[in-house]
């Protein structure tokens, strides 16, 4: 059960700081906008966590509230409820964080944590490649041990916010002639050094927080392998777990305001009164509740597919959003003038949805072989 007076704790706190030099960051941020006034969002994030309001999941003994599974989802709701920015250590507090309290040795915990939960440094994640993407075991990165470093070689792609970042959990093969998920191993790897060479991807919408990474003598010290050298692919599935986690109500709340908005424009510009907008519409507020009840069923749920399948429901309900949305709009949603506005954004990035973070493709083999007990997929 949460603490009494917990919702109203967070509410309060976030409208009372939301204001004065904060004001101005509400709404920004996220998926298609990362480059929206970032530096000052980072500046929240640190006043956010000198207010002890950050990695509120974590145990109290890493630097965080120790708070509930309920309260989780509070925080989360009331956050996105708020407008509050979207978080620039995303990576690190989510995913990166929990993984090394779960797998990281006592000395890995002292020496990233504190660090993460202040927002002293940024993560990005090393994981998809040019012929691995969604299929993440067949990752090609090598990482060679010498002497007391681990000497990287390789390419990842769609790494985010790798421009910013000051660390990269990366997934590596560092057993030569392993395939698929042995062999692999996580390795934490500096960003900022010789050896590493970071470039932007120019997406549809014109921004880059997706980027391609080379490692070329890349070096990182011995001992930042979490887990076992060669235990990586658990490791990496931890880390996919955690991804999933509380944050997807958050993530909810979002997209109820953006449907709201966009009926809000239906009814102003009168094409809510089309009959086929209005019931696209109407079954858009009925798979958000759907998707509501189903996140809220499962969570902390780790069975094999709970994750997929919420992963396949979110992604292709924004899609339609965003396809919606130009729907809604009509004709002016065919121009752009000074720049795409936030509903050909939308529809831009949302494409993607359904790609990224694990393809539908992939995750709908994921259930078919492991949750259905279907014959594998035939791989070369």
């Amino acid at each position: 059960m949460p603490e009494p007076g917990f919702r109203a704790q967070i509410r309060g706190w976030l409208t009372e700081n939301l204001s004065g030099e904060f004001a101005s960051v509400r709404g920004l941020g996220g998926p298609g906008r990362e480059h929206e006034a970032f530096e000052e969002r980072v500046s929240w994030e640190r006043h956010l966590a000198g207010a002890g309001w950050n990695c509120v999941g974590w145990p109290a003994e890493h630097g965080g509230r120790g708070a509930t599974l309920e309260e989780q989802v509070i925080f989360h709701e009331e956050y996105a409820r708020a407008g509050a920015p979207a978080r620039v250590s995303h990576l690190g507090q989510e995913l990166l964080g929990p993984t090394l309290i779960a797998f990281g040795t006592p000395e890995q915990q002292r020496r990233f944590l504190p660090a993460i939960v202040a927002v002293e440094e940024l993560w990005c994640q090393g994981y998809s490649e040019p012929g691995a993407g969604s299929d993440l075991a067949a990752v090609s990165t090598t990482a060679t041990l010498e002497g007391d470093e681990w000497v990287l070689h390789g390419q990842k792609v769609w790494t985010s916010l790798a421009q910013v970042a000051d660390w990269c959990f990366v997934l590596a093969r560092t057993e030569p002639g392993s395939k698929r998920h042995k062999g692999l191993s996580y390795l934490l790897v500096p960003m900022r050094q010789p050896g590493i060479d970071v470039r932007p991807i120019r997406q549809l919408t014109g921004t880059s927080e997706f980027n391609e990474v080379f490692f070329d003598g890349a070096r990182t010290a011995r001992d930042l392998v979490v887990g076992e050298p060669g235990d990586g692919w658990r490791v990496a599935m931890g880390t996919l777990a955690f991804e999933r986690g509380v944050a997807t109500l958050g993530q909810q709340v979002g997209f109820r305001r953006e449907l709201q908005a966009l009926t809000d424009l239906a009814e102003a510009n009168g094409s809510a009164r089309d009959p086929v907008i209005a019931e696209r519409l109407a079954r858009a507020w009925m798979g958000l509740e759907v998707m509501r009840s189903h996140a809220r069923r499962t969570l902390g749920d780790s069975a094999p597919g709970v994750a997929e399948v919420s992963k396949l429901v979110w992604a292709k309900w924004h899609r339609g959003l965003g396809e919606l949305a130009m729907q809604v709009r009509g004709a002016a949603s065919m121009v752009a003038e000074d720049g795409f506005d936030e509903w050909q954004r939308l529809y831009l990035f949302s494409r993607a949805d359904t790609i990224y973070g694990g393809s539908d493709e992939i995750q709908r083999n994921i259930i078919a072989e492991r949750v259905l007990g279907l014959p594998r997929e035939v791989r070369p």
